[in-house]
């Protein structure tokens, strides 16, 4: 991560954030004790939106990033196929004369 995106994502949060009021919540101190399952689920919210944001703009930005291309994934899976028949086969032989192999 960049600095920069880590800075954004952090004034992101702290502009986001509503101030802590409250009986509950001013007894304690700030970044202690337990959180509320409202509070975490609004944070993975709003951390997960900065993040589909950056990507975003990282796409807009660099259109071309390196993507695997469809041809690559069909030679991966090609080698991948080709490389599971081979040991198969070679498997399946030596199960066969597996008997035979013992001798010599």
């Amino acid at each position: 991560m960049k600095h920069t995106a880590a800075r954004t994502r952090r004034a992101v949060l702290q502009a986001s954030t509503p101030p802590h009021t409250g009986s509950r919540t001013a007894s304690r101190r700030p970044g202690r004790g337990r959180q509320g399952a409202h509070d975490r689920v609004n944070r993975g919210v709003l951390r997960l939106t900065t993040r589909v944001q950056e990507g975003l703009q990282e796409a807009a930005r660099r259109p071309d990033r390196g993507d695997i291309s469809t041809t690559t994934v069909i030679i991966w899976v090609a080698a991948v196929t080709g490389a599971v028949l081979i040991a198969g086969t070679i498997a399946i032989v030596i199960a066969k004369y597996n008997g035979q192999l013992n001798g010599l």
